[in-house]
């Protein structure tokens, strides 16, 4: 007997907060906002005239943004320590804790936004920029912190820019004007990566026939459910083998029944195994999804 889709974890939805005292200037133009965040914390669609950098120095972090302000092109990324979002101003984006955080928000003057940077995208968290945004995160210590904040600023801003970029957003169904039952699916399948059902389970989960949601899929987010679906598996298991976990570890997380099998579906999508990936230099900074 197939099992129906588990329902979604209960979210807790919490204010952004005032954010007065860390918006950027053109004289200030980076601020950091740090907070320990709950597992299963949920920060409504909301949105900025700044850029934000989503950075967390421990935990898991679930990113929805728009690639582009206004259009129908949201796209969720899962987020480890070694990572960030960058999310374009004006972009707008929801946040949900995956495991208890330590948040480090860098919110970013529009002026300096790196030239061609019209949407969102996935960076590659170099030691320095981790190392610059806890300098900048400390109290000040001396008179002269206010040039030295200038000059961590500057230096944060070029290592944004010269950040290595990844490509492991997974594309959601427009929060508005996307298919109802499609957004449900997508960001049940996101929130229970474990969990293994057919198609045809997850729509009857959706109030919807398997062949209405396959053709949502392709008419909607322009896949298939199972190309969707892998490419929502890589960006859970990408960040767990990053941060040293086992291929047992990061099969099981999501959902596979053995080692080979994930492996397999690993190396049809990454061009390499598991075991190839962790070994490479930065825990594969350069992966696409």
């Amino acid at each position: 007997m197939t099992r129906r889709p588990s329902p979604k974890n209960r979210l807790l939805a919490t204010p952004l907060g005032d954010t007065d005292a860390f918006t950027p200037s053109a004289t200030q133009t980076v601020r950091v906002r740090a907070r320990s965040i709950a597992a299963d914390t949920h920060f409504e669609p909301h949105a900025h005239a700044w850029a934000q950098l989503a950075y967390c120095a421990s935990g898991l972090l679930q990113v929805t943004a728009e690639q582009r302000q206004g259009k129908q092109d949201e796209v969720t990324y899962i987020v480890p320590p070694s990572r960030a979002v960058w999310i374009a101003p004006g972009a707008r984006h929801a946040i949900t804790v995956l495991e208890a955080a330590e948040f480090r928000t860098l919110y970013l003057h529009a002026s300096v936004t790196p030239s061609g940077w019209t949407g969102c995208r996935m960076l590659v968290v170099s030691p320095l920029l981790r190392e610059l945004i806890g300098a900048l995160d400390a109290p000040a210590a001396s008179p002269s912190s206010p040039s030295r904040q200038q000059l961590l600023s500057a230096l944060v801003q070029d290592e944004i820019a010269q950040a290595n970029t990844q490509a492991l957003g997974v594309p959601l169904p427009h929060a508005h004007n996307g298919d109802k039952r499609l957004r449900a699916l997508c960001e049940s399948v996101l929130q229970t990566p474990a969990q293994r059902s057919t198609l045809a389970t997850w729509a009857s989960s959706v109030g919807a026939s398997e062949r209405t949601v396959a053709r949502l899929f392709r008419q909607e987010l322009g896949m298939t459910f199972q190309r969707w679906r892998e490419q929502a598996l890589l960006a859970h298991a990408l960040p767990l083998l990053a941060r040293g976990a086992s291929v047992s570890a990061a099969a099981q997380a999501t959902g596979y029944a053995s080692d080979s099998a994930f492996s397999a579906m690993f190396k049809s999508a990454m061009g390499q195994s598991p075991g190839q990936f962790q070994s490479r230099p930065g825990h594969q900074g350069d992966a696409a999804v």
